[in-house]
């Protein structure tokens, strides 16, 4: 029987894929004896059944080419089996830089979690030869100095992505297990003649699953003074999506709980350790105003503002260009960049890595395929605490309109009730905006234009808007499905009644004080219409400026005007004579001449008044 280890060399695999192959029960006859795996000496290396090829592009004859590495975040196999888009050039500027402690801020599923990996398996220790990895890459031409640099350090790396749960007692367990895992990583010093008894106690504490809540906090610091003990030089300490367990902590109750072991946590790994040769963090925020990084004056933050690293998370232009001309699929650019690209990090044009390679796999189908790879908790947090100034301006948004934002990239989760304010700068980190202009304030704010992204990122806000529309109760599924279905139908008598339904509901679940907050109606169209219709409001047309103004996007669908009146304690009859008068309006005035200019000869007219939580709708 052979361990993990020894089985990783045979296969060229790391140590922590065959770890996980066994967990997976992947390896026939694999025990664990103790906490560690026993490997038959003759087991077979299993096939990666996950990924399917072939399907997603045009094959020349007899041309065979590699699968997309679609969830795969192990560099050893996505760089062996799969496409991999060079990203070892991080290494190089890295080791230009020499930065002590480097915490990387980027949303989610940008190639945070592989290229941490990357670095491991570039910097670490190892029985194996592991230069052969990367003597194919970039970083390999670059010169000796960068070379004599590979395989020269114990590694600590732990990647909290997966810490996701609903209280602080499982959140703690899984970072005890992950930690008994990491730890067991370094069997050698179990026996180490270099480490002190004490110290293997502590080890054995770890690996057998015993630590107190009190022992975890102190487990960084204590591994890397042991592993700088055994090797004579200081690890470098790797730590992924280390904010993912708070921002579960804000959503779920148990903020305070988290805040105040990360803290110490990362104090013992980061701050004032001599036992340290580099350290590593990614994340979405920069929790900097919760004090986890209190006192860490050697913490270099590159976020999606800075010109550092900007091209080494998410795919360039022209890595995007050779992977469609290495499919095959290079006539798709346009539709790629309209959905995917849009995304400036530093100044630097990026598109998301995982929609990109999720597209081209799926024979160019565009879809939102980034919005299922987590939940969106932030902008679902942002409708929750929207007041009329941010509604407004989500509305102008989703119009593909630019809007003024100032952006603090030291805002934390519970900000967003303190200060609503926050969500432009929440958004811009977490992905859902891209600053196209920005000016650093003396302060080290920044003052931004700001706009969504692409289409993708459109339909997420889209999505989250009906979703929180159907939770608060201001349109219920019924109506919803019924313009769904009249639209699929083309259905106008149908189409015309839901609309009233839904106007009739959100006008008095909203109880309304003033004309000026159809946005918030605005919004929910968009959700519900947006890809039958371009919709306007407040524009010139004819005599007058029209409320709202559905355009078609297809000569199949009919044009539809809205004039909305609102006026105080109006009885029913005087609101259904204001519903007359707002209809008239729009002939009057000619609001139907910039439709049928544009060819809309089928045109559907609402009047619509609401007093307090009474509503009128009149259709012609």
């Amino acid at each position: 029987m052979k361990n993990c280890k020894q089985i990783a060399t045979e296969w060229g695999l790391s140590e922590r894929t065959v770890n996980d192959l066994c967990k997976k029960n992947k390896i026939d006859g694999a025990i664990k004896v103790g906490k560690m795996w026993k490997i038959p000496d003759d087991a077979k290396k299993p096939i990666d059944g996950r990924i399917t090829s072939g399907k997603y592009v045009r094959h020349s004859a007899g041309v065979t080419r590699k699968p997309l590495p679609i969830g795969i975040s192990d560099y050893v196999r996505a760089q062996a089996d799969y496409y991999y888009v060079d990203k070892t050039m991080l290494i190089k500027e890295f080791l230009d830089q020499k930065p002590l402690v480097s915490l990387f801020t980027r949303p989610r599923r940008f190639g945070k979690t592989l290229n941490m990996d990357m670095l491991r398996v570039f910097f670490e220790i190892s029985e194996e030869n592991t230069s052969k990895y990367f003597e194919d890459k970039a970083i390999w031409q670059c010169g000796e100095e960068y070379r004599n640099q590979q395989g020269q350090y114990p590694v600590v790396f732990l990647t909290f992505k997966d810490v996701k749960f609903d209280s602080w007692k499982a959140t703690l367990d899984k970072i005890r297990d992950l930690l008994q895992e990491e730890f067991g990583r370094h069997q050698e010093l179990a026996t180490s003649e270099r480490i002190a008894e004490y110290e293997k106690t502590y080890f054995a504490k770890i690996i057998n699953g015993d630590a107190s809540e009190v022992d975890l906090t102190a487990s960084l610091a204590k591994l890397s003074q042991m592993l700088t003990k055994h090797y004579g030089k200081a690890p470098i300490i790797i730590i992924d999506e280390y904010d993912t367990p708070i921002q579960e902590g804000y959503s779920k109750d148990f903020y305070d709980e988290i805040i105040g072991f990360m803290r110490n946590f990362f104090s013992g790994a980061f701050k004032d350790n001599k036992n340290l040769t580099y350290g590593f963090l990614t994340g979405i925020l920069r929790i900097a105003q919760e004090s986890i990084f209190s006192g860490l004056n050697n913490l270099t933050v590159n976020s999606v503002m800075d010109e550092e690293y900007d091209q080494f998370f998410g795919f360039t232009v022209s890595e995007v260009r050779e992977m469609l001309k290495y499919y095959g699929v290079l006539d798709k650019e346009e539709e790629l960049k309209d959905w995917y690209d849009g995304y400036l990090f530093g100044s630097t044009e990026i598109y998301n890595p995982w929609s990109v390679i999720n597209y081209i796999s799926r024979g160019c189908i565009p879809q939102a395929y980034w919005v299922n790879t987590g939940k969106n908790e932030i902008l679902e947090d942002v409708l929750k605490v929207a007041t009329e100034d941010i509604t407004e301006r989500l509305y102008s948004l989703l119009q593909g309109e630019r809007v003024i934002a100032r952006i603090d990239q030291n805002v934390v989760y519970r900000s967003l009730s303190e200060d609503p304010a926050n969500i432009y700068s929440l958004l811009l980190v977490a992905g859902y905006l891209k600053t196209p202009k920005k000016e650093l304030q003396a302060d080290g704010s920044y003052l931004c234009e700001v706009s969504i992204p692409n289409r993708e990122i459109a339909a997420v806000y889209k999505s989250e808007v009906l979703s929180h529309l159907l939770q608060i109760g201001a349109i219920t599924r019924t109506t919803a499905n019924k313009i769904a279905e009249s639209l699929y139908a083309n259905d106008y008598k149908n189409l015309q009644k839901a609309i009233a339904e839904y106007m009739d509901k959100s006008v008095s679940f909203y109880d309304a004080g003033a004309e000026g907050f159809y946005h918030g109606l605005v919004l929910g169209l968009i959700a519900l219409m947006d890809n039958q219709y371009k919709i306007k409001s407040n524009r010139e047309s004819g005599d007058g400026r029209y409320d709202i103004g559905l355009f078609p996007r297809e000569d199949r669908y009919p044009g539809i005007l809205m004039e909305l009146k609102w006026k105080k304690n109006l009885s029913a009859d005087e609101l259904s004579e204001l519903a007359d008068e707002a209809l008239a309006q729009i002939g009057k005035k000619r609001y139907d001449v910039e439709m049928e200019e544009n060819g809309t000869q089928d045109i559907l007219k609402f009047g619509i008044v609401f007093s307090g939580k009474k509503v009128s709708v009149k259709i012609e």
